[in-house]
C-alpha cells in the first residue's frame, strides 16, 4: 500500500459534511468480520422504515408493472429489511426484484447499481466487481458506485484498487457511506485511531430519518473503538445504537459481545438466547464450554454447524464453518479443502488468516506460515490474526517472533474470544520471552 494514498484518505477527514442518506453498508468481514448480524429477538417485530418501503413498491408495481422503477424501489426495501432483521433470506425478494427489473429494461442503471450491491451480500465478489464497473461507465460521476467497487475489492484483497475507489467516492461526495468505508481501510491498515475520527465523521453525517443507518454506524463505530482498547465507550455506542433503534440485531449481539469481554456471562447469554441464528448458537456455546456446561455447549454447536451448512449454499460462504472447525480441531481436512479453494477465489486477509489458521491445527506449518504472512500484511490490529501468528510461529520455533503476536493480540485486546484469549495467555506463559 502507498503511504500516500492513506494519508489523502487521512487528510480528507477535515471536510465538513453535509447530512445525506447512507447508501449500502459496507460489506466486509469487520471482526468481523464475521459477520455480526443476527435474526432479531423474538416478539420485536413491527412495522418499519423499510416495511413502508416495500409497500411502496408493490403499490408502484401494480400502477406500472412494465417499468423497472418500481422493481428497484421494491429491491432496495428488502436489502433495508435485511438489514433490519438481519434475516440473510429476505435478500432473496431483493434479487428476484432486481432480476424482474433488468429484464424489463436490461439496462436501466439503478437496477445495475443495486446488483452489484446484492451480489456482494451473496460473496459473489467478481460478478459484483464486474456490474459495478457497468454501472461506473454509465455513470462515472455518481459517487455511489464506487462504495460497491470498494467493497468488492476489499473482499478479494486488492486494497491498492480499494483505495483508490474509496478516494473518487470521497472526492466526488465525502458522506456517510465514503467516510464509513474510509474508516475500514483505515482499520485494516492499522491506523485505529484513523478509523475512529472517520467513522465518526460518518456518524454525524448519517441522516438522523433513517433509523437503520444510524443505529448501523453506531454499531461500527462501537467496533472502532473496541479495537483502541476503548470497550466502555464502545459498549456505550451500541446502547446508542439501540435506543435509536429497539431491538436492532447487530447492535444487540455487539452489546452481548462487550458484555461477555466485560466477563459478564450471564447477561451475554440472556441477550445471546433472544436470538434464533447461527451466528448465536455459536456465541452461546462458547459461552457454555468457558463455564464448564458441556452439554449445553455440544447442543450450540451441533445446532449451529445444521445452520451453518443450510447457510453456507445460500451465502456462497463456507469459511465461517472451516474457522469453527479449526477451533474445534475436526474435519480438517475438509476444511483445508475449503479455505484453499477460497483463497483461489480471493485474497483478502480474513481469508488467509482462515486459510492459515486450519494448516496450522494440521499441522501443514510452512503452508500455515505462508498464509499467515500474508494475513499480516497490511499491518491490521486483529487480536485473532495476531494470536494466530502467535500460536503458528511458536510451532514453527521462533518464540520470539511468537511472543511478540500474542504480547499484540492481548494488547488490542485481552479479551478478544471467550475461549482462544485465554489459550493465548497459556501459550504466552510458557514462552519466557
Amino acid at each position: 500500500m502507498k503511504t500516500s494514498k492513506l494519508v489523502m484518505l487521512v487528510l480528507l477527514s477535515a471536510v465538513v459534511l453535509t447530512a445525506g442518506a447512507l447508501g449500502l453498508r459496507l460489506y466486509s468481514n469487520r471482526a468481523a468480520a464475521s459477520s455480526e448480524s443476527s435474526a432479531q429477538p423474538a416478539g420485536s417485530e413491527k412495522q418499519t422504515p423499510a416495511d413502508l418501503r416495500i409497500r411502496a413498491g408493490e403499490g408502484q408495481i401494480k400502477l406500472a408493472p412494465d417499468r423497472p422503477d418500481g422493481y428497484n424501489l421494491l429491491a432496495t426495501a428488502y436489502m433495508q429489511k435485511a438489514r433490519e432483521t438481519g434475516d440473510f433470506r429476505v435478500n432473496a425478494k431483493a434479487l428476484a426484484a432486481l432480476e424482474q427489473s433488468l429484464r424489463v429494461a436490461p439496462d436501466n442503471y439503478d437496477a445495475v447499481k443495486l446488483h452489484a450491491k446484492i451480489l456482494l451480500t451473496y460473496h459473489r465478489f467478481e460478478e459484483a466487481l464486474v456490474e459495478a464497473g457497468r454501472a461506473r461507465k454509465q455513470r462515472p460521476e455518481d459517487h455511489d458506485v464506487y462504495g460497491a467497487l470498494v467493497d468488492a475489492n476489499v473482499e478479494l484483497g486488492r486494497y491498492d484498487a480499494a483505495v483508490d475507489a474509496a478516494q473518487r467516492m470521497v472526492d466526488l461526495r465525502p458522506d456517510a457511506p465514503a467516510y464509513s468505508r474510509v474508516a475500514y481501510l483505515r482499520e485494516l491498515h492499522g491506523d485505529a485511531e484513523g478509523a475512529v475520527e472517520a467513522m465518526s465523521v460518518a456518524v454525524k453525517a448519517t441522516d438522523p430519518r433513517d433509523p437503520e443507518a444510524v443505529a448501523w454506524a453506531r454499531v461500527q463505530l462501537g467496533h472502532a473503538l473496541a479495537s483502541l482498547g476503548q470497550r466502555a465507550e464502545a459498549e456505550r455506542e451500541y446502547d446508542n445504537a439501540l435506543r435509536v433503534l429497539p431491538g436492532y440485531g447487530a447492535a444487540l449481539t455487539s452489546k452481548a459481545h462487550a458484555r461477555a469481554a466485560a466477563g459478564d456471562f450471564d447477561a451475554a447469554i440472556e441477550i445471546y438466547k433472544q436470538f434464533d441464528s447461527h451466528d448465536a448458537r455459536l456465541a452461546l456455546g462458547d459461552l457454555y464450554a468457558r463455564l464448564g456446561r458441556t452439554q449445553d455447549a455440544a447442543r450450540e454447536y451441533e445446532a449451529f454447524e445444521r445452520a451453518e451448512h443450510e447457510a453456507a449454499a445460500r451465502e456462497n460462504d463456507l469459511g465461517h464453518l472451516a474457522r469453527f472447525w479449526a477451533d474445534q480441531g475436526k474435519n480438517l481436512d475438509e476444511a483445508a479443502d475449503i479455505m484453499r479453494r477460497e483463497r483461489v477465489r480471493r485474497g483478502d486477509i480474513y481469508t488467509c488468516d482462515t486459510l492459515a489458521w486450519v494448516l496450522y491445527k494440521k499441522g501443514d506449518l510452512a503452508a500455515a506460515r505462508q498464509a499467515i504472512d500474508e494475513a499480516l500484511r497490511l499491518g491490521t490490529r486483529d487480536a485473532k490474526i495476531n494470536y494466530h501468528a502467535g500460536m503458528i510461529y511458536q510451532a514453527l520455533g521462533d518464540p520470539r517472533r511468537a511472543a511478540r503476536h500474542l504480547k499484540l493480540a492481548l494488547e488490542i485486546n485481552p479479551t478478544f474470544d471467550v475461549l482462544q484469549a485465554e489459550a493465548a495467555r497459556r501459550a504466552l506463559d510458557s514462552l519466557n520471552v
